[in-house]
């Protein structure tokens, strides 16, 4: 497989699986942990997966975790189609508030690693569309924060035609200059944690 880092926001990767077809389908290897730790200089571990499934044009995100604890990502869509979406929210980073944006579909079996104290969030292009998460910590109550998906000055670049839907917290979540203010962002934990190389397959 091919990881990369993505050059928007250092800390995330995209990982694009090599294929095996054959006339009765096709195989790949969505994660390989050994791989990514090779990547990260550090060991990924994988503590909790969970799945969610969104009528299309739903907006989830843009949802964070604090350092501490932090919690990394990987993101696979095992059904339906999404724009998934990595926005660099921490404090001090030198590209906070850059964003990146992927395809990812069953069919192309591409794969996010979204590190910690990153905001991700995803749009369902499809009815059904289902999202696979596999996390390096568990939920830890309180730790969780949220970003407004639809900020003017993130201008996030969703690409959908009509008004998504979004859940009541997502819309009522703060600005990203408000939640500056308030002080409820991660803080950078410098490159030494998010250096990220990138692997050839």
């Amino acid at each position: 497989m091919d990881i990369r880092e993505l050059p928007e926001v250092p800390g995330a990767h995209v990982i694009v699986p090599r294929t095996w077809p054959d006339p009765r389908g096709t195989f790949f290897e969505s994660l390989r942990t050994d791989l990514m730790g090779e990547v990260l200089g550090r060991p990924f571990e994988v503590r909790q997966i969970n799945y969610s499934t969104s009528r299309r044009n739903t907006l989830r995100g843009v949802h964070g975790v604090l350092i501490p604890p932090g919690q990394a990502k990987y993101v696979t869509c095992v059904r339906g189609a999404l724009r998934d979406m990595v926005v660099d929210l921490r404090v001090g980073s030198p590209t906070f508030g850059n964003s990146a944006s992927t395809l990812l579909t069953p069919e192309n079996g591409v794969a996010v690693h979204i590190s910690e104290g990153l905001g991700h969030g995803f749009l369902a292009l499809t009815d059904d569309t289902c999202i696979s998460y596999a996390l390096s910590t568990g939920h830890v109550p309180g730790t969780q924060f949220e970003i407004d998906p639809l900020d003017p000055e993130l201008a996030l670049p969703w690409g959908f035609e009509e008004p998504p839907l979004l859940s009541a917290k997502d819309a009522g979540a703060p600005s990203l200059r408000t939640a500056l203010e308030r002080d409820i962002l991660p803080h950078w934990p410098g490159p030494e944690l998010h250096h990220g190389k990138r692997r050839d397959p």
